[in-house]
């Protein structure tokens, strides 16, 4: 049964105030317009919101019309996972890439940068950074979204990272707790389990995550994940043991909670959209993040509906619903007296490129002459996972292209790539793309096809470079953003 409340309703506006909606197009929907005059707090921004910075910020321009204070958020880390240039690729490396420097300054410089970017764009609050120590190199969502492997590399660039985003008024949102790196399965198709004992979670995990709190962190993500050692029955978003006792107890952490994408499987294909919703702001969360798939204002009105009908029932206490809006709006008052810390900070818009660059691993594995002329790029594509997407362009082709005139690329996916991609090369030398090559035993076939007929074979590995390096030349970039391909192609023609 829908309930029909009016939109002055303190319980409605309450309810309205802990999610955190997407939207089609690129402009501000009315729907969206009412629904924050009637209470909505925040609204979040996806790729398929963005065409430019000028057009993002007569968009967030025209959001705050009706309400100065409005939280908008972005899932911006840098790297693989861009919002911002999702059309063209990041101009910031990624975690993974910034781990491997291991230098917190250039973390802190990198990311008061893409804060600094964000800011003058409109955008308030980030769903970043990734404090998720990549425990499982086999993970198939995080990866190179992880600062590294060990707890103590994790914790002090979390750390650095948030300072960095937020010394520019944007707020930080470190996810995803309590720790997704262990994982194999994606929660976004299901939900994942991580079966370790209670020691190894305090000792590998958490440290990150005490590490972003005592930076400042603003916001904290929960995780879409199964722990045992900590709650045998509920993923985190829906355990009080986890975002209650654990976080806000345990930890003494008492910003804001939002939670991942509500509408990933792991949630809504287990409990069903609207009954996730109550039992994460009933387990201590304070905001919902949806539309990242689900970007409608049925799907709003259903997620605010239900919230009133569990209050009014008595299922979820008035009270609860009460502190996660207040907490929302304390956030939103952060934000609103933080806007003019940006244009305090010096812009520097060649630090992703000169991280890039500092990350960048050569390995040379074989003899071979330097490349000088035109070369043939072949990039072997994996599946995207969703948090990556398919948007957004990798690898070295366009800046190769640019610098050696008259080379040539094409992409290869499956059994018969190394032969197509062969093929394709003709009598030229070749430039191999690869992302996670230990993951993918095609790709990996697809090398050893390339290498065997052609051993002066460059290969370029924008993933985790966990595979043995091969190839004349082998290059570890740490991850795919635009920079590192930049970075990549510089050093195919320095050999």
């Amino acid at each position: 049964m829908t309930i029909i409340a009016p939109g002055t309703d303190t319980l409605t506006r309450n309810a309205l105030a802990v999610l955190q909606p997407g939207f089609d197009g690129t402009t501000a929907p009315d729907w969206v317009r009412r629904r924050i005059d009637e209470g909505l707090a925040s609204v979040a921004l996806f790729g398929r919101n963005v065409v430019s910075e000028e057009q993002v910020t007569a968009l967030t321009a025209q959001l705050r019309a009706g309400r100065e204070d409005l939280l908008i958020a972005i899932d911006e880390e840098s790297g693989d996972v861009t919002r911002l240039d999702v059309r063209t690729g990041s101009a910031f490396p990624g975690n993974h890439a910034l781990g491997a420097v291991d230098d917190p300054g250039l973390t802190r410089s990198v990311a008061r940068e893409l804060g600094r970017r964000l800011a003058a764009c409109g955008v308030t609050f980030d769903w970043a950074p990734s404090a998720d120590v990549n425990a499982n190199p086999d993970n198939p969502v995080i990866g190179v979204r992880s600062f590294g492997t060990s707890p103590d590399l994790v914790a002090r660039h979390t750390a650095a990272w948030v300072e960095g985003l937020q010394s520019s008024g944007v707020a930080a949102c470190t996810k995803h707790f309590p720790g997704h790196g262990d994982t194999n399965v994606d929660s976004h198709h299901a939900i994942p389990r991580i079966d370790v004992d209670a020691d190894t979670l305090y000792e590998r995990e958490l440290p990150p995550f005490r590490a972003a709190i005592a930076a400042g962190t603003r916001a904290v993500m929960s995780a879409h994940i199964l722990v045992p050692a900590l709650d045998p029955d509920r993923p985190g978003t829906l355990s009080p043991r986890i975002l209650t006792e654990l976080l806000r107890g345990e930890l003494g952490y008492q910003g804001l909670i939002v939670t991942d994408g509500i509408e990933m499987r792991a949630i809504s294909g287990t409990y069903g959209l609207n009954r996730g919703v109550v039992l994460a702001i009933a387990a201590g969360a304070d905001a919902i993040c949806v539309g990242g798939g689900l970007c409608d204002e049925g799907t709003v009105l259903g997620m605010r509906d239900a919230l009133v009908a569990a209050v009014r029932s008595g299922e979820l206490p008035e009270e609860r619903l009460a502190d996660a809006a207040a907490r929302v709006r304390d956030l939103a008052a952060w934000t609103a007296a933080h806007r003019g810390d940006a244009a305090r900070t010096t812009p520097d818009p060649e630090i992703g490129l000169v991280a890039a660059r500092r990350a960048l691993t050569a390995t040379r594995t074989g003899a071979a002459a330097p490349v000088t002329g035109p070369v043939y790029i072949a990039r072997f594509n994996p599946a995207p996972n969703i948090a990556v997407g398919h948007e957004t362009p990798w690898g070295v082709a366009d800046e190769l292209e640019r610098l050696l005139p008259g080379s040539a690329s094409g992409t290869f996916t499956g059994d018969d790539a190394g032969a197509a991609a062969l093929a394709a090369a003709g009598g030229r030398r070749i430039v191999a793309v690869v992302r996670d090559e230990h993951r993918h035993p095609w790709m990996r076939s697809a090398l050893d096809t390339l290498l065997a007929a052609r051993p002066d074979t460059v290969v370029v590995e924008m993933g985790l470079p966990q595979a043995p390096p091969r190839g004349a030349l082998h290059l570890a970039t740490y991850g795919a953003a635009r920079v590192c391909g930049v970075a990549a192609a510089e050093a195919v023609l320095a050999g």
